[in-house]
């Protein structure tokens, strides 16, 4: 059993690591941020001068003394630094996408159990307070039998942008990169859908990876629509959810990311509230009314991934459900290449 606080530390210093990671590994009394590998000497010794620095994600994994490794480094090293990671006793939070192939993940779950390792993914998207509003309407029957459900993370950025999220020939493009948000998000509504239609599509000019992604995801009883673009300059719609009892409409999104973008400390409680004017709305056949967002929280995925790795328990997101995320969009890429609906096992 590991002790607290769990000696943490960071592969990489980019937007990920300063925006979703250390403002909770910083603040949370369960962690201590002991370690980060990164080429950007001046900035994190600025940033964090007491902390350890490494030169590189291999030397702080394989000598110092970290419990946990969260890799924010680019999504096609994902499988190889985080299998270093475990193979050297440290239990390991990838940022999402878990890997870039099925295969990989399934080695890295085999890894993690033999060595009886934490091995969790950071979709924090499930700590959303719409998401969260979703999930309570549906829970508590308010729309009774949902049959159309349509979730969106839509940007306008028509022109590339240099950096390894847009041009990485492997696990690039936003099919990786905003896709396991609402691949994760629907799954943990409905489960695995019975099958598969996808169109993803590579249309800004000069791009080598997808840029606008529509997947359907057949269910018996409904159907749910995901969608990202690059090309939405308008307000973006979140989520739609029809049932036989009503409707919910959300647009925009959460504020946490804005917050931690703009140095917000992730305390109190109360620091993930959304704003009253961006609550979403419920509809039936008479009237329409204002649903007060649920609070979020993205510091849950921490303490879960800290009570996991001391009691011993089910980390917040598993390895096989993030894995299952990958096989769809490994379905997705093979649906939208071949023009035909897929059935899944």
């Amino acid at each position: 059993m590991t002790n607290f606080p769990i000696k943490t530390g960071i592969v990489g210093y980019g937007f990920s690591a300063k925006t979703f990671h250390t403002p909770f590994i910083n603040t949370l009394a369960e962690f201590n941020l002991s370690a980060i590998s990164s080429s950007q000497t001046e900035v994190v010794e600025a940033d964090f001068p007491q902390v350890q620095l490494y030169g590189t994600a291999i030397d702080m994994i394989e000598n110092s003394d970290i419990d946990l490794v969260i890799i924010t480094a680019p999504n096609d090293v994902h499988f190889s630094l985080a299998k270093l990671a475990l193979e050297n006793n440290k239990h390991v939070v990838l940022e999402k996408p878990f890997v870039t192939s099925s295969a990989q993940g399934e080695a890295l779950i085999a890894l993690a159990e033999e060595r009886n390792l934490v091995l969790s993914v950071y979709q924090n998207r499930r700590w959303d307070g719409d998401f969260l509003t979703v999930k309570k309407l549906i829970n508590e029957n308010t729309l009774g039998n949902v049959k159309y459900f349509e979730t969106h993370f839509d940007r306008f950025r028509p022109e590339i942008r240099q950096r390894w999220r847009e041009t990485a020939t492997e696990g690039g493009g936003i099919l990786f990169d905003l896709g396991p948000h609402l691949i994760d998000q629907t799954l943990q509504l409905f489960g695995m859908p019975s099958a598969i239609t996808a169109h993803c599509r590579i249309l800004r000019e000069g791009s080598n990876n997808i840029d606008l992604f529509n997947i359907t995801l057949h269910y018996p009883d409904k159907i749910a629509v995901l969608q990202a673009s690059l090309f939405c300059a308008g307000p973006n719609t979140r989520f739609k959810v029809q049932g036989d009892l009503g409707s919910y409409e959300k647009m925009g999104l959460d504020p946490q990311e804005d917050r931690l973008k703009a140095g917000i400390t992730p305390t109190p409680a109360e620091w993930a509230d959304e704003e009253p004017e961006n609550y979403g709305k419920f509809y039936d056949a008479q009237t329409s009314k204002v649903i007060k967002t649920e609070r979020g929280g993205y510091q849950h995925f921490f303490l879960g991934v800290a009570d996991a790795i001391k009691n011993n328990k089910q980390p917040p997101v598993t390895a096989l459900e993030a894995l299952q995320g990958i096989k769809l969009i490994e379905l997705a890429i093979k649906s939208s290449e071949t023009g035909k609906t897929l059935s899944i096992s």
